[in-house]
């Protein structure tokens, strides 16, 4: 990429496609094409195309998504399939259509078995059935995947798939409703620890930032103490669903940022071919290869944030896939390597967090 080329961050508001533009932005690139969601509908195909006309931008990331937690995957699984689908597939319809000179899109490492030898590489795709509570979701990120390659293979276009591990950071999502585990717990250990403190004025000013449900900081705390015990929180004691034997990967949001800007100026679908009769995954994990239970996540942001209290482990939840543990030697051969570890990252969140 050059300084003064066009570039469309799509999803430039959510965790990854802020990072993104904050990365671009320091290296120098200037000329970023953003648009919020009431700007443009990803999912209108009519818009998308006419958008593309007007602005003819040169590179694409692709981080545009309809994401969340177990409960929200297994909740929401028509939303999470048919609009995951149509953003991918109109944007990367649109590139190809007015000639981008590059994609990234952005994935997840849940497109991967559930039941799978760890670290996992990225020739384990389509090799066994999906973790169940987040299937239409792997399944539109597959079809991303797919996307690409077949676009790249019949008309010679340069679409790139990354493959993120699970994300936090700055601008994170800490609805308690539709979060990722690592934000969910970092709320409610810090909801818990001030229930626990009687620090009301530190939760009524956390529910008129973040409302949950209906409920605000101007609701009485009647309200505002059942609502937490809905979601696990009481006074000095977190519930958290499954064993807490599950094992993830985190990869801070900067370095995926990063990562992505990386892959970006430096490889090339040609760089990604390991066959010539069959060119398939052609997609890159990105994370760190190194991974936690639960349990112990949540004892280190307990750690992070001065809370002393106990965690209920509800056995009757989902523990959703027991490891997901990605194989980063792809990546790591390319040249990029991850620089925040996750004790660093909790504190950086968490300082954030305080002051958003």
């Amino acid at each position: 990429m050059k300084r003064e080329d066009k570039i469309f961050v799509a999803g430039h508001n959510g965790l990854v496609g802020s990072a993104i533009s904050k990365n671009l932005r320091a290296k120098g690139y200037s000329r970023l094409i953003l648009r919020s969601h009431a700007e443009l509908d990803l999912m209108d195909t009519a818009a998308v195309m006419a958008f593309f006309a007007a602005e003819q931008p040169d590179y694409v990331f692709l981080a545009a998504a309809k994401v969340g937690g177990i409960i929200a995957n297994n909740t929401y699984r028509a939303d999470f399939i048919y609009q995951n689908l149509m953003i991918q597939n109109n944007v990367i319809h649109a590139a190809y259509r007015y000639q981008v000179k590059k994609l990234l899109f952005l994935g997840s490492t849940c497109i991967y078995p559930k039941d799978i030898a760890e670290p996992i590489t990225e020739d384990r795709l389509l090799t066994g059935p999906l973790e169940y509570t987040n299937e239409p979701y792997a399944i539109a990120k597959i079809a991303g995947i797919k996307t690409c390659e077949s676009y790249n293979l019949q008309y010679g276009t340069n679409f790139i798939s990354v493959m993120p591990t699970n994300l936090y950071g700055r601008n994170d999502n800490f609805n308690l409703e539709t979060s990722h585990v690592l934000p969910a717990l970092l709320r409610k250990i810090f909801l818990a620890k001030q229930l626990h403190e009687n620090n009301w004025q530190a939760i009524r000013a956390d529910l008129d930032k973040r409302p949950v449900e209906t409920i605000s900081g101007k609701s009485t705390q009647e309200e505002i103490k059942a609502m937490l015990l809905r979601y696990g929180i009481g006074d000095n004691t977190v519930e958290i669903w499954g064993t807490g034997t599950p094992m993830r990967e985190f990869l801070w949001s900067e370095d995926m940022a990063d990562a992505c800007v990386f892959v970006m100026e430096q490889v090339d679908f040609a760089d990604l071919i390991s066959s010539e009769k069959e060119k398939r995954n052609t997609h890159i994990n990105i994370g760190t290869g190194k991974e936690i239970s639960i349990q112990a996540l949540a004892s280190l942001i307990a750690s992070i944030v001065g809370f002393s209290g106990t965690f209920r482990f509800n056995t009757e939840k989902p523990d959703g896939t027991m490891r997901k543990l990605t194989d980063v030697t792809k990546l790591n051969q390319l040249g990029w390597r991850h620089s925040m570890e996750l004790p660093e990252g909790v504190k950086a969140l968490y300082a954030w967090y305080l002051s958003n």
